[in-house]
């Protein structure tokens, strides 16, 4: 599991109506979405994200998330069966889409004939890999785009991109969004080089959401809720459905304990292995 699981949570997490930036046909003052991550009864599948439409019997649709960074022959064949659980556990839904961010549609995602009704009627792209060379893509999009582009070349996109949103309201969500993009990719550099790559004054970026969040300055039991729910989503991936024993363990953890199961569960194979961890710590 990569780290842009955890980074998109953030982002959206924080401000859901983020979405209706790189989905220009919804209204933006429809009365926007609520973000959450639901656990799918049965196999215990988490997708990456939902938004909700925060006022009862609005006419917005839906919207499951999903971020592919990876090739995987399988992916679209799992994206239609768990939109199948999806409407099985949200059973008042009428209105709904999938949303997959990708670096591009054309990866090697499997065969798409079996689900071809699917994926033109319910399924949305949106490929980072374009908008990096997109002057008319969603600022937003260009920024998630940053994932994936040439390191030497990231100091003129990001300029690019902040001379776009440039005395907008979008130019501090803009700035907090590159933060968190730019310390997710370079967890070990020094904060000074990724406020050069991002064209962030030290100080901006010390006072940004993204720094404070994920760097604690925050209140540390609103960094652990966020900390807790990410862990636990990624470790039903990795090791299955929990025990209630197991669960109220993890929760238990105090906020270090916690961030370094989060860390250790990149190499769990099952559910042994977090069963010896939780043993040892």
């Amino acid at each position: 599991m990569t780290a842009s699981d955890k980074l998109f949570f953030w982002l959206f997490q924080s401000q859901p109506d983020r979405i209706l930036q790189l989905l220009p046909d919804l209204p933006a003052d429809a009365g926007g979405y609520r973000f959450v991550a639901p656990v799918f009864k049965a196999l215990e599948h988490r997708p990456d994200g939902m938004f909700l439409a925060a006022q009862q019997g609005s006419d917005l649709p839906a919207l499951v998330l999903e971020a592919q960074m990876q090739a995987d022959p399988e992916f679209l064949l799992r994206l239609y069966a768990e939109s199948g659980r999806f409407l099985l556990q949200e059973k008042t839904i009428r209105r709904w889409q999938v949303v997959v961010l990708c670096p591009l549609r054309c990866m090697a995602f499997g065969d798409p004939e079996p689900v071809a009704e699917f994926l033109e009627h319910r399924v949305r792209w949106l490929e980072l890999q374009p908008a990096l060379a997109d002057l008319n893509a969603p600022p937003l999009l260009r920024t998630l785009a940053l994932l994936l582009e040439k390191e030497e070349r990231l100091p003129l996109t990001t300029a690019q991109i902040r001379s776009t949103v440039a005395g907008t309201g979008l130019e501090s969500q803009i700035a907090d969004a590159t933060a968190a993009i730019l310390m997710a990719r370079f967890t070990s550099r020094p904060i000074p080089e990724i406020c050069a790559m991002g064209g962030i004054t030290l100080e901006d970026f010390t006072q940004s959401v993204a720094y404070r969040e994920i760097f604690g300055l925050g209140e540390e039991q609103g960094l652990k809720t966020g900390e807790l729910e990410i862990t636990l989503r990624l470790l039903q991936r990795r090791c299955g459905g929990l025990t209630p024993s197991q669960e109220a363990r993890i929760r238990a953890l105090p906020l270090p304990q916690l961030e370094a199961l989060a860390e250790a569960l990149l190499d769990f194979k099952g559910a042994d292995d977090l069963e010896a961890w939780l043993a040892t710590s």
